[in-house]
């Protein structure tokens, strides 16, 4: 997988590259990721990218030419064919299924804005998707697509030492897009406070099933509409809906 990011702060992804998981996977070669800064594809002295909106309006607006010029010798460098995303709060909310697609693929090109936004005319003519991780507005897409990246390479085959491991993560398929179970290591006991018995007794059946009541359990505290989600999908065994049930039981 390789991600190209159109981006004026280029040091921002050493993070993904340098460090951690993302950074282990990197340095193996299973993905890559260019960057690539508008302002080098400007000559005034100034080397501007951004200016005052038409109509008047607070802010600057990131201007349609640099980010042309950046975008299209992103692409020359690829070789092949990519999709290219915005960043930007109106795009799609991103979730697990996003990131498995994103894994799944060649990569895309990235184009992360600033300021009070992007003029249109780059959008309407160059931007094929526009993502968004939330209901929130952030000082860049820079900050919103490192999360996403992230979540997208762990899930790429050979990333993670353990490869089951993702499988059980919240928001997977496995658990039918319910938060994950709690976990607990060493010590045994902690302030007192000892590890429920069941992850000790060696009955992987019964740890499973006790692994799936508590993540019912926190779903339904904490994040109701997945159960709704779960339920309206299908992925609710019968089990789960007496257990569920117990739950709101007096």
């Amino acid at each position: 997988m390789r991600i190209d990011v159109l981006t004026l702060f280029t040091d921002g992804f050493k993070f993904l590259t340098e460090s951690g998981i993302t950074g282990r996977a990197h340095g193996l070669g299973l993905w890559s990721l260019k960057t690539w800064n508008p302002r080098d594809f400007v000559t005034d002295p100034h080397r501007t990218v951004d200016d005052r909106p038409y109509g008047g309006g607070p802010g600057m607006v990131m201007m349609a030419e640099p980010l042309a010029l950046a975008l299209k010798a992103a692409r020359v460098d690829r070789d092949s064919s990519a999709p290219v995303i915005l960043l930007a709060p109106g795009g799609k909310r991103f979730d697990q299924s996003m990131a498995a697609n994103l894994a799944q693929s060649t990569g895309a090109i990235f184009v992360c804005g600033r300021y009070e936004g992007v003029d249109q005319r780059f959008i309407d003519q160059q931007v094929d998707e526009q993502w968004s991780l939330g209901d929130f507005v952030v000082s860049g897409g820079e900050l919103a697509l490192l999360p996403m990246l992230d979540a997208a390479v762990r899930l790429m085959p050979g990333v993670m030492n353990q490869q089951a491991s993702h499988h059980q993560d919240s928001f997977q398929s496995s658990l039918s897009g319910l938060l994950d179970s709690p976990h607990f290591t060493r010590p045994e006991v902690l302030d007192g406070v000892a590890i429920p018995d069941i992850l000790k007794s060696g009955h992987h059946l019964r740890i499973s099933q006790w692994r799936r009541e508590q993540s019912l359990t926190l779903t339904l505290a904490w994040r109701p509409d997945l159960i709704a989600q779960a339920r309206a999908g299908g992925q609710l065994s019968a089990a789960d809906e007496r257990f569920l049930l117990s739950l709101k039981s007096p």
